[in-house]
């Protein structure tokens, strides 16, 4: 892997292209606590951050051991939409880190194709990230490679010339499964004291907490087509 070009980005959504974390965990949190289980948004970070919403759901029942209601995915679908129109943000720094990246990108999320597109939307980032790829598509969401090499099929690029851009543990861990070069980033608002040491102690080989500093990662130069 390490010397392959770079043929495509593929970025996780949550984390590492929006700063959508701390506002899905305080949702989360004040839901799950009125159904009986109380959470604070740090224990929500800490169980469920890169999980799917059936993810969540399997996660609140081992943890918990209560079945959440069946209206459960819509209501946090709708409590969510409110507040990301209220307050969510890009991560700093990520539009000029896209165009600084001549090659191919696509997004790779845990999230459904509607929370995908409407997170990109409210923040200016669709135009910039055409394709798009959500867990539903595939069988197994993270930790499992799937969705990562679902996109790079679809995009027609083989995994070693794939970047994973991840802020995820299940995220990072997918990444490298799926024999890609991946890159942990901490920059975003749930990243506390400590959270990058426990990105690195997965085996991801950098973790980085600015967005001005991926093209200079990646090894690109102008125009030329790099090599890590």
């Amino acid at each position: 892997m390490q010397g392959d070009p770079i043929d495509l980005v593929i970025w996780d959504c949550d984390g590492v292209l929006v700063d959508s974390e701390p506002i899905a965990a305080r949702v989360l949190a004040a839901y799950l606590t009125t159904q009986g289980v109380p959470h604070a948004p740090a224990d929500c970070f800490e169980r469920y951050t890169g999980l799917s919403m059936p993810g969540v759901r399997d996660r609140v029942r081992e943890l918990c051991g209560i079945d959440l209601p069946e209206d459960f995915e819509a209501r946090i679908r709708d409590l969510d939409d409110a507040e990301f129109r209220r307050h969510l943000k890009p991560i700093d720094g990520v539009r000029g880190a896209i165009a600084a990246l001549p090659v191919r990108h696509c997004v790779a999320s845990s999230g459904s194709p509607a929370k995908i597109d409407r997170s990109l939307d409210i923040t200016g980032l669709g135009e910039l990230l055409e394709y798009r790829f959500s867990a539903r598509q595939v069988a197994r969401g993270k930790p499992a490679p799937d969705l990562f090499l679902l996109a790079a099929e679809t995009m027609g690029t083989a995994p070693r010339h794939c970047v994973v851009i991840e802020d995820s543990l299940s995220g990072v861990r997918a990444g490298m499964a799926a024999g890609m070069r991946t890159l942990g980033f901490v920059g975003g608002g749930h990243c506390g004291p400590g959270y990058a040491a426990k990105l690195a102690e997965t085996g991801v080989p950098r973790v980085f907490d600015r967005m001005a500093e991926l093209p200079t990662l990646l090894g690109f130069q102008g125009l030329l087509r790099p090599r890590i």
